[in-house]
This record gives C-alpha cells, sequence and structure tokens, in this order.
C-alpha cells in the first residue's frame, strides 16, 4: 500500500506537505477527504494507525467546531459522527501506510514516510 495523504486543498499546511512529497518523488495517493469522505470503518482504521482518540484530531479552530461542539463533553462515538458528518474538522495533513499515520504537523514530519 503506498502512502496516503488525507488532503484539504484548501489547507495551506497540507499544500506543503504535498509539495514536499512531490519534491521527494514519493509514491503516494492524495485521499481528497472532503470531495471523498472518509466512512466509520475508514476512520476507525485511520484512528487505530494514529494510535489517538477521535477527540484528538478535531479541529478545534473550525467555525464549525466553534458553532457546534465547542465547550461540549462528547464521547468517543459523538466525536467520530461529528468527524463523519463535517469532514473539515479533521485535522489536517494526515499521512498514513499499511501500518502507521501520523498528523503531519509541522507539515515536514510527513517525510519520516519516506526517508
Amino acid at each position: 500500500m503506498p502512502l496516503v495523504i488525507y488532503h484539504n486543498e484548501a489547507c495551506s499546511k497540507s499544500n506543503t506537505a504535498l509539495d514536499l512529497l512531490l519534491q521527494h518523488n514519493a509514491n503516494f495517493k492524495i485521499r481528497n477527504y472532503i470531495k471523498d469522505p472518509l466512512n466509520l470503518e475508514e476512520l476507525d482504521v485511520l484512528l487505530l494507525k494514529l494510535q489517538l482518540p477521535a477527540s484528538a484530531i478535531v479541529r478545534k479552530s473550525e467555525t464549525i467546531f466553534k458553532d457546534l461542539f465547542e465547550g461540549k463533553d462528547l464521547r468517543e462515538e459523538e466525536w467520530k459522527e461529528a468527524l463523519l458528518q463535517y469532514p473539515v474538522l479533521l485535522e489536517r495533513p494526515i499521512a498514513a501506510d499499511e501500518n502507521r499515520a501520523i498528523v503531519a504537523r509541522p507539515p515536514e514530519t510527513i517525510l519520516e514516510f519516506i526517508g
């Protein structure tokens, strides 16, 4: 399985990570999770690879978060549902291979997958 970058083209950090992969001629594929949202099974696999709870990959700076979720104490399943319903809440960029995944912040950490 090649490296997958979970990418949002409207995000500067995500674009920087993508540029780094291109500059290093990495073997990867792009998953635009805004246009092609994850399903629950895919999200569960990604969380397992990240070794993080769903709440840890929610972008708290997004307007949707501030309007709908800020200050709420949600259970893990509710955070997953929020990520599925509002893909823009997913932290980015995320890089994943067959066995592991990272939130590539700063974007340069994505190079760990091609080193």
